[in-house]
């Protein structure tokens, strides 16, 4: 009988063992099913990627020590990648508002954008660059001069024309240089290397301040008059001087124009590359053709009537009293460096036209420095 009860113990025993293994195996089995699950939204079938995140997060993790080192250890790459941006910037800026390398400035002039070159006030050579601008100021003073695509200077202009003096010159010279630029041209005997800017206004001697001009107009004419004039005065501002030639291929001007405000006063003075004596001489060999027509036939008298008669009879009016404007405290109004002496300027800012005559009343008062009776012509 005993023996029996352990016979059955035995066996439930072991079939209670049986049930707990297989229990056990089936738990395992059951775990499977959620790994095959996260093998499938690692493989993306499953769009929801909210699982991997904490994974992700845990391994970006760093301590502060590492933080700081990572820090100091981008901080000059940064710096020179900000550096390479502001060059980047800086260039484009630069292409977009024109500027050049170093050494290549412009200037505009007329809606023109001419390129700065340097050239020493001394050079005598008599070539020219095409589309260029150069300080032809002696000195600290700022005279720009253009070229246009032939090589060929046409304008020059200042903002303030300052005489040349003393303490500039070395001792017994009256001039910076001791010869000008010999542009093509100027070999010719009746032409001088003449000064666009007078030396004595602060001029320099090299090609773009010089043009082959007629001896007799720069020496005695128009020219020379016009520079004595702004010497008078002390200077002159806001000078433009435009210089105009019959072709593209000479380096000889036609016409010269200036245009300056002297003495608060705006003054334009034109004139020919020519011999003023000569045009002086043809302009005095015309015959006076006053009082005939286009054929050379005198026109008939008007008929005298009673009353031109009775005018006739009386008796002639004395002689007319001078002109008021003849009178000192009127030429004040036109003299207006007060010297007693009325220059071409100022006898065209106050409003006469050139040429004085010597039968004008105004004449006396100016300078005729050729002796043909004529100022300003």
């Amino acid at each position: 009988m005993n023996r029996k009860m352990t016979i059955k113990r035995f066996w439930g025993m072991l079939i209670a063992l049986s049930v707990i293994v297989l229990t056990a195996s089936c738990g395992a089995d059951g775990g499977s099913a959620p790994m095959a699950y996260d093998m499938e939204v690692i493989s993306g079938e499953d769009t929801d990627t909210s699982k991997p995140e904490p994974e992700s997060t845990e391994t970006e993790e760093s301590t502060p020590e590492e933080t700081e080192a990572l820090n100091e250890a981008t901080e000059p790459e940064a710096s020179e990648k900000a550096e390479e941006t502001e060059t980047a910037e800086e260039d484009i800026d630069g292409a977009e508002g024109g500027s050049e390398p170093a050494g290549q400035e412009s200037i505009e002039f007329n809606g023109i954008s001419y390129r700065i070159i340097q050239v020493d006030g001394g050079d005598l050579s008599g070539e020219r660059e095409p589309n260029v601008a150069v300080d032809i100021g002696y000195g600290d003073r700022i005279y720009w001069a253009f070229t246009n695509e032939y090589g060929q200077l046409v304008h020059v202009v200042a903002d303030q024309v300052t005489l040349q003096f003393d303490a500039e010159l070395t001792e017994g010279n009256s001039r910076y240089y001791p010869d000008e630029a010999k542009v093509p041209g100027t070999e010719q005997p009746d032409l001088d290397e003449g000064h666009i800017i007078a030396d004595s206004l602060g001029g320099v001697a090299n090609a773009y301040n010089i043009t082959p001009q007629n001896s007799m107009l720069n020496r005695h004419g128009d020219q020379a008059y016009m520079e004595k004039v702004i010497r008078d005065a002390g200077g002159c501002e806001d000078l433009v001087a435009t210089i105009t030639y019959p072709d593209t291929t000479t380096q000889i001007p036609s016409r010269y124009k200036y245009e300056y405000t002297l003495l608060g006063h705006k003054v334009t003075d034109e004139f020919d590359n020519v011999n003023p004596d000569e045009v002086n001489a043809v302009i005095n060999a015309q015959p006076d053709i006053a009082g005939a027509d286009a054929g050379g036939t005198e026109e008939a008298a008007p008929p005298v009537t009673e009353s031109d008669a009775a005018i006739a009879a009386e008796p002639a009016p004395a002689a007319a009293e001078p002109a008021p404007a003849a009178e000192p405290e009127n030429i004040a109004n036109i003299d207006t460096n007060g010297n007693g002496q009325v220059t071409i300027a100022e006898a065209k800012a106050a409003g006469f036209t050139m040429p004085i005559h010597s039968d004008h009343w105004l004449y006396k008062y100016m300078h005729d420095g050729d002796g043909d009776g004529m100022v300003g012509e």
